[in-house]
């Protein structure tokens, strides 16, 4: 009989060593994280945390491939347009549904993207081109806020934008 009880002891006992040896090894593969993305592109993690801290950012470089950078200008100089042309009501419509929407304007002109009145969709262009976007690049921007914008504040707010980019 003792000797059945030692066998459970020691059974019980490599258990608890296998256990050790696990929590090891799930700690060490944590441990490893920083290594191995320090080889990743830096720039597709940038992309990851700025998604992870404002959506819109998010989905302008992941779909058009914009950095963090020309992402706030490209959004700043969107807002000014909007700003420019429509009613002081309508504009706060819009603002409510970027959080942060002063401070993408003020990057805007930090960046040098806007430099003064924008006027038209042609203007918020030039100014997307002022941030090295490329021409494809900028032919697909404003649209791609527009629907994110659109799909945040319903088609009211669709049709407000539909008119700022004419």
């Amino acid at each position: 009989m003792r000797y059945r009880g030692g066998f459970v002891f020691q059974a019980s006992r490599l258990a608890a060593q296998e256990d050790i040896v696990n929590r090891r090894h799930a700690l060490l593969t944590l441990m490893a994280i920083p290594f191995c993305v320090q080889g990743q592109n830096t720039s597709s993690l940038g992309s990851m945390a700025a998604s992870l801290k404002d959506p819109l950012i998010g989905l302008l470089s992941s779909q058009l491939g914009v950095t963090e950078n020309q992402a706030k200008g490209g959004i700043g100089s969107y807002l000014t347009l909007a700003k420019e042309k429509l009613a002081k009501g309508d504009f706060d419509k819009i603002v409510s549904l970027v959080p942060g929407a002063s401070k993408y304007m003020e990057t805007a002109k930090k960046l040098g993207a806007v430099t003064g009145p924008l006027g038209n969709l042609a203007g918020l262009n030039g100014s997307l081109s002022k941030l090295g976007m490329q021409p494809d690049t900028v032919a697909k921007f404003a649209p791609t806020i527009t629907d994110y914008l659109g799909k945040a504040g319903g088609n009211s707010v669709t049709k407000m934008l539909a008119g700022v980019m004419k």
